[in-house]
């Protein structure tokens, strides 16, 4: 399972493109997600990484999409900020003496591979602002 800079990363992005050309700034974003600024600079620095917004320091500083929202697609933000197996994972190992045990990881990879593909498809065919659209 992913944490939740999957729904951080959209709120900033969805925030962003409400903002259109304006530098908007980590607080007023840290604001609205009610969380503390430096996790949210945290997020931009990966969403930046990923080309994703690109920011300006200083007192009139901030952030913004990089490119137009129409361009930004959720599989995008959920790629940049994949973690983990999207069905999770055993913390334990499988006895290997085990019929089951012995191929359970390899299987249980198989559909995490599957479900994952399955998501980031569906993720593909939403835009940022086909999502932003929702709010009006």
């Amino acid at each position: 399972m992913n944490s939740g800079r999957f729904a951080i990363s959209v709120h900033i992005l969805t925030l962003l493109t409400f903002s259109e050309d304006e530098w908007t700034p980590s607080e007023h974003l840290a604001g609205s997600i009610n969380i503390n600024p430096v996790l949210v600079r945290k997020e931009l620095a990966n969403l930046r990484a990923r080309g994703l917004v690109i920011s300006k320091e200083g007192k009139a500083g901030g952030s913004k999409l990089a490119k137009p929202a129409e361009q930004i697609f959720m599989s995008d933000v959920y790629e940049s900020v994949r973690q983990k197996e999207l069905l999770g994972k055993a913390a334990n190992s499988p006895n290997p003496d085990c019929e089951v045990g012995q191929k359970i990881n390899e299987h249980l990879d198989f559909l995490n591979d599957r479900a994952e593909q399955t998501m980031i498809a569906s993720l593909s065919s939403i835009s940022l602002r086909d999502f932003c659209d929702r709010f009006v």
